[in-house]
């Protein structure tokens, strides 16, 4: 009944940017928070950014000042700017959010099918 889609990985040389889109669809009644998270190769899934309803933003230290998370709540679209991008940042990129679907429910978790990130030269 609901949906997360990404779009927007691809490859990219390092120093590059990529901007990555996550939109919401489906019975929702409203979003909470949103983040994004990533998976590199035999690693564990990080939380890289997330965003709250009110716009509060938290970050890993490892993208502090080369991200920025954004969303468009008439949308229900979340985003990821990335720029300055590095080979440590190859990796599949999860959309999360926290979503209630009535104004009885309780907030669940939803993910998306993840984008892959390739940055390489």
């Amino acid at each position: 009944q609901v949906q997360l889609v990404e779009s927007g990985g691809g490859l990219v040389q390092p120093g590059g940017s990529l901007r990555l889109s996550c939109a919401a669809s489906g019975r929702i009644f409203s979003i909470n928070a949103m983040s994004w998270y990533r998976q590199a190769p035999g690693k564990e899934r990080e939380l890289v950014a997330a965003i709250t309803d009110g716009g509060s933003t938290t970050y890993a230290d490892s993208v502090k000042g080369r991200f920025t998370i954004s969303r468009d709540n008439a949308k229900n679209t979340v985003y990821l700017q990335m720029n300055s991008l590095k080979p440590e940042d190859t990796a599949v990129y999860y959309c999360n959010a926290d979503i209630r679907q009535t104004i009885w429910s309780i907030g669940m978790k939803y993910w998306g099918q993840g984008t892959q990130v390739t940055v390489s030269s």
